[in-house]
Formats: structure tokens, C-alpha cells, sequence
């Protein structure tokens, strides 16, 4: 029971939430008589509630047959008000007597609340119905609460199909028992016909203004009638589509500015940057230097971009960098073959000492050298004990020319084993003159 009035609370506010709804229109159902036919199953309940009992929905051969009168008044343009007599053909007896094989006959009377989404002009809308019904089965009186779906076909608002399927939840279990409930009826109107709308008058002809170039702009606002052209620029053409007209654009194959009537930004030095971003108008140069060329800081021949030395004068032979005098050269390739180790060794002899000295000098007195130091060896022995050999000399001469001063930023000192021999390294003084420190001066 509790189960039953907490559907029939949750429909009530289903209909409650639908007649709080704006009215479409203000139509309201005019009062109908109707006629249906039904059919109830009483089986298909207690198969819904318990599906593991495996009974199904009765044939229609099974269900209870029956008829109604109805009538139907609208009290808004959304809800109606209905109420059905209902005789339904059944063995009432066998439910509270458990006496079978007649069929008698039970009387309902239905009353019911039918809203809509929908005005009652739509052609076709679905409604929710709910109400309390009472019947008279043999002696015995039964109540129920019968709620459900239905759509009603408005036919010009004279006659209405209404297909309605119902579940009625018995309050008097011992009387009669839940079941679906289906009918199809019929429903005429009884009430005043509903007059419909005046057709409106029939509109005046009016002649459609003429536009002879077919562009979209009446010849009264074009101002070239006679050529095809844009609405936005009063009916004229615009070829390039900047937003001059035709007539009145020097450049008219060619997007422009009004300000330079009709024609591009002009780009006097033609280095494709216009003249309204050029700083320098008449010379050459590139976008990035807003068409300015590139610098040259130093005014040495070698732009700044490609200048080694930006702030010092060279020739481009040289990146731009001042050129190493001769004799320094001359000096560190000297020293260069004057640095000995022990065999087999990355110790310095001390025979060294002198050159590396007169290297490291060279480097104080101009702080624009830089240096390179590369170890090399002959191919006797392992490959990569070799370069790890030459990569160890490299290093010690560099430790020691960082000892007498030199900023070790301004070396670098690589390994490069027996890859890049200079002699053959077939005769022992091929191989010895391999074994060597190679010093290179730079200033970039």
C-alpha cells in the first residue's frame, strides 16, 4: 500500500511541474462526449513485481474486454478534466469467492485529471492522466487509483482519437487485484464549434523596385545602375576587394589604402619593407632592422650579424677580427715542438717549461688570443689508449698554461689519438714526429 500512494505522490508532482508550464496558446478543450474500447490484464502486475513468478503480459485473447462512456471539459488550455463509466466483462466471484465459469459485469465510475505539455489546438499531444475510481463488482464495492499515458489527435477540434493506457493501484486488495488497463476511443465535440480566424486581406501588388544590374541594389540607391557591384559601397564595383570602388582606385587589380588612393604602402628602396615601417626609406635593408641594414659597429666591411669581433676592426678574410701577427704565430708553432713527456706518459718534461712559458706570456700580453690544444699520437699500441694519451697531454698542457696565468675560457684542448698523423707512421721518425702538441692561435 505504502508502495502505491508513493507513485501516486511522484505523479502528482510530475503533473504539478507540467501545469506550472506557459500556455502556448489559450485554447481550451470544448466539452466531449466519447466512447472507448478496453481491454485490462490482470496478470502482467505480479509479474512486474515479482519477474522471477515467469508470468508474462496476457494476449489480448486473455485480457478482460470491456467498454466506456466518457466526458471531457478543459478547465485550462493544458488540463482537462475527465470522467468514464466503465463496464468490464469478468468472473468478479472467482477473485473473492473462488467460484469460476461466470462472466458478470463491473461497474466503474472514473474521474481524472488529463494534462498536457501541449495546447489543446496541437494536432497531436501526449497527456499524463490521474484520479480515484470506484467500482461495483457483483455486490462488492472496490476502489483504485488509475494513473497513465495517453495522446489525443485533435481533428479540427470536432473530433479526438485518444489511445490511453492506465495502471490501476488497488486500495481494496480482497475485492479486485492491480492490472493494466487499455483503451481506444472516440470523442466528438458538444459544445460551440470553435470559430476559426478570418483569412487575412489579400495584400496590395505593390511593383517590386527595379534593379537592372541584378546586384541586390534597387536603382534608386545604386550608383552604378548599370554594373554589377557590393550593397556596402552603394551598388559600385571593387575588383580587389579593399573597399574602394572601382572608379575611384588608381590600383583597382590591387589591395590598397584610401589614404594612397586605391594603391599599396609604397617600398621606395624595394627591400620589402613598405615605407610606413622603414626607418631608413631609401636605402636597402631587412625587415628584422626594420629595413635598415645591418650594422657594422665597427665599420670594418663585416656586418655585426657576421662579425667575429663587432667591436674591433678585421678584414673579412678574417671574420672581421683583427689578423694575428706572423711572428706571434711563428712563436706558438715553435713552442708547439718544443713540448716533450715522458713515454707513455701525460707528464710534462721539464724541458718544456721554457716554450710553454713564451706561450703564456704571448697570451697575457693580448687579451683577443685564443688557443687550441690538440693531442695527437702514432698508431703503436691500443686505438683507445691512444686517445686517451693525446687527450692527456692536451689537458696537462692547458693545466699548465692555466698555472702561469692564462684564463682557461680561452682554451681548449682535445684528444684526437693516431686519427691525423703527419708523417708515416712506418719508420720511427714518422712516428715521433706524430707524437706531438699542436698550439693554435685565434681571436674568435
Amino acid at each position: 500500500m505504502k508502495q502505491k500512494l508513493s507513485v501516486l505522490l511522484a505523479l502528482l508532482i510530475a503533473f504539478n511541474a507540467v501545469m506550472a508550464q506557459n500556455a502556448r496558446n489559450s485554447a481550451k478543450k470544448s466539452p466531449l462526449l466519447g466512447i472507448h474500447f478496453n481491454a485490462a490484464d490482470f496478470v502482467a502486475p505480479s509479474g512486474i513485481r515479482d519477474p522471477l513468478s515467469g508470468k508474462v503480459y496476457s494476449s489480448i485473447k486473455q485480457m478482460t474486454k470491456g467498454f466506456s462512456l466518457s466526458y471531457w471539459k478543459g478547465l485550462t488550455n493544458k488540463i482537462d478534466f475527465a470522467v468514464k463509466a466503465n463496464a468490464m466483462f469478468r468472473d468478479y466471484s472467482g477473485l473473492y469467492r473462488n467460484i469460476y465459469g461466470k462472466t458478470e459485469i463491473g461497474l466503474e465510475l472514473e474521474p481524472f485529471l488529463s494534462v498536457r505539455p501541449y495546447g489543446d489546438n496541437t494536432t497531436i499531444a501526449p497527456f499524463l492522466s490521474v484520479g480515484l475510481g470506484g467500482g461495483l463488482y457483483n455486490d462488492k464495492l472496490g476502489a483504485y487509483v488509475p494513473a497513465g499515458v495517453g495522446f489525443q489527435i485533435n481533428l479540427s477540434s470536432m473530433t479526438y482519437i485518444i489511445p490511453q493506457a492506465q495502471y490501476k493501484f488497488v486500495l481494496t486488495e480482497k475485492i479486485l487485484s492491480d492490472n493494466l488497463f487499455y483503451s481506444l476511443g472516440i470523442a466528438q465535440n458538444i459544445g460551440k464549434e470553435k470559430a476559426m480566424p478570418a483569412p487575412p486581406p489579400p495584400a496590395p501588388v505593390v511593383e517590386a523596385p527595379k534593379d537592372r544590374d541584378g546586384d541586390g541594389v534597387i536603382d534608386a540607391d545604386d550608383k552604378c545602375p548599370d554594373v554589377k557591384g557590393l550593397a556596402s559601397l552603394q551598388g559600385c564595383p571593387d575588383r580587389d576587394g579593399d573597399g574602394i570602388t572601382d572608379a575611384d582606385d588608381k590600383c583597382p587589380d590591387v589591395k590598397g589604402l584610401a589614404k594612397y588612393n586605391g594603391c599599396a604602402i609604397p617600398d621606395t628602396d624595394k627591400d620589402g619593407v613598405n615605407d610606413e615601417q622603414d626607418k631608413c626609406i631609401s636605402v636597402a635593408g631587412v625587415a628584422r632592422y626594420q629595413g635598415c641594414p645591418i650594422p657594422d659597429g665597427d665599420n670594418d666591411g663585416v656586418n655585426d650579424e657576421e662579425d667575429k669581433c663587432p667591436t674591433t676592426s678585421g678584414p673579412v678574410s678574417n671574420q672581421g677580427c683583427p689578423e694575428i701577427q706572423q711572428s706571434v704565430i711563428d712563436k706558438i708553432n715553435y713552442a708547439a715542438k718544443n713540448i716533450f713527456f715522458e713515454t707513455g706518459s701525460a707528464k710534462l718534461l721539464a724541458k718544456s717549461y721554457k716554450s710553454l712559458n713564451e706561450v703564456a706570456k704571448i697570451m697575457s700580453e693580448d687579451a683577443s688570443l685564443m688557443l687550441d690544444i690538440d693531442g695527437h699520437t702514432d698508431n703503436t699500441g691500443a686505438a683507445d689508449k691512444n686517445q686517451t694519451l693525446s687527450e692527456s697531454r692536451a689537458a696537462a698542457v692547458k693545466a699548465y698554461l692555466s698555472s702561469k696565468g692564462v684564463d682557461e675560457s680561452k682554451m681548449t684542448a682535445a684528444g684526437h689519438g693516431a686519427d691525423d698523423p703527419i708523417a708515416d707512421n712506418k719508420t720511427a721518425a714518422g712516428r715521433a714526429k706524430n707524437r706531438r702538441v699542436e698550439m693554435k692561435a685565434r681571436n674568435y
